[in-house]
C-alpha cells in the first residue's frame, strides 16, 4: 500500500486530499516530486512581496506657499461673510 500524501504539496503549496494520487494544483505525485520538503527550501530566496504589507511612502509637509494661500482664502471668506468687503 502506498504511503499517504502529505497534507500540503511541497512544490506548489496546494492542499492535498487524503487519498489523492496527485496534487490537484500542480500534478506532482510520489514519482515526480512528492516530498516533505521542496527542492527550493534551502535556496534562501527573497520573501514573496504579497506576504508583507507594502510600506506607505513618508508624508511630506505642505510647502509654505500652500499654507499662505489657504490662509488668504480663509481670510477672504471671513471678510465676505462679515460684509466688510
Amino acid at each position: 500500500m502506498p504511503e499517504p500524501p502529505p497534507d500540503e504539496c511541497a512544490q506548489c503549496g496546494a492542499a492535498i486530499p487524503p487519498r489523492a494520487s496527485a496534487c490537484p494544483g500542480c500534478g506532482a505525485d510520489e514519482r515526480t516530486g512528492w516530498r516533505e520538503t521542496s527542492v527550493y527550501d534551502g535556496l534562501d530566496l527573497p520573501a514573496d512581496p504579497d506576504d508583507e504589507p507594502a510600506a506607505s511612502p513618508p508624508r511630506r509637509a505642505l510647502p509654505w506657499y500652500w499654507l499662505a494661500a489657504a490662509a488668504l482664502l480663509v481670510a477672504l471668506f471671513l471678510l465676505a461673510a462679515l460684509g466688510l468687503r
